[in-house]
């Protein structure tokens, strides 16, 4: 079974112990507990193949919290991270998972340990038309395992779901600047939209994010980059239906699309190498 795509992928397994020597230890006896290590983790891994991440939780727990230096402590905190996040404790997995990666940063689950924060935020991503902190957060986290880690088995998973998130984001910016053009505050449209294309041009709404553009410039009267916002569109997306709308605003006013090489607009589309 690959380990690649799945948070689940089972971690080195021991021979289970017997589940109900497991459960034989009272709360009050884990103050004074000189259970081995080992005891302790093998526990846990036969908790966890049970099913019962609750206890396999408490156990990975006891071996972070009574033998935080043995290798066990190692081993215990990425199926902690693991058995937090699938629980819906993402805000446990978070904390543990940042724990390894600051304190193994060369260990082989280190890129595993991103992965399960990037996912636990990314599962916590709220409505488009909240805020989105924790949104970048999860693309903060996902950029980095791919750069640190652009050839692991979570690679491909993770660059699905940093498209995910940048079209959120993205839609984030253009609900704030539709909301300002609606009530005629067109330099603050125009600022929410030159983001999109200026950060977000491989989403989806960069279609209308230039014929937004077009749109709030020709109502300052700013002819020229609303010309060259419909002639950078045109160039990239001529079938598109915000393309033929945006043409059609600027032909009632007697203009026709003409790119200004020195407008931010066409510079933007030239580091991308789209125009």
């Amino acid at each position: 079974m690959s380990r690649g795509r799945s948070l689940g992928r089972v971690l080195p397994l021991v021979a289970a112990l017997a589940l109900a020597a497991c459960a034989s230890k009272k709360p009050d006896d884990l103050a004074m507990d000189d259970t081995p290590a080992d005891q302790l983790y093998n526990e846990g891994l036969a908790f966890r193949a049970a099913g019962d991440l609750k206890e396999a939780t408490k156990k990975f727990e006891d071996v972070d919290r009574l033998h935080p230096y043995s290798e066990y402590a190692r081993k215990s905190l990425i199926n902690l991270a693991f058995t937090n996040y699938s629980r819906g404790e993402y805000a446990e997995a978070i904390t543990v998972a940042k724990r390894f990666a600051t304190l193994y940063p060369g260990s082989p689950d280190a890129a595993y340990a991103l992965y399960i924060m990037g996912n636990s935020y990314f599962k916590q991503m709220p409505d488009v038309t909240r805020d989105q902190q924790v949104t970048a957060k999860a693309l903060s986290i996902m950029r980095e395992l791919v750069r640190r880690y652009p050839d692991s088995e979570y690679a491909a998973d993770v660059r699905k779901k940093i498209r995910v998130t940048t079209d959120q984001l993205a839609g984030k910016e253009m609900e704030t600047g539709r909301y300002y053009l609606k009530r005629h505050n067109y330099v603050a449209a125009i600022n929410r939209f030159r983001y999109v294309v200026e950060h977000y041009q491989e989403t989806r709404h960069i279609e209308e994010a230039l014929s937004r553009l077009t749109e709030a410039y020709y109502a300052l009267g700013v002819v020229n980059e609303a010309q060259t916002a419909v002639a950078v569109l045109g160039h990239n997306y001529p079938e598109s239906q915000w393309y033929k709308d945006s043409y059609t605003l600027l032909k009632k006013g007697g203009y026709e699309p003409s790119a200004n090489p020195q407008s931010w607009i066409s510079k933007a589309f030239e580091s991308t190498k789209v125009l």
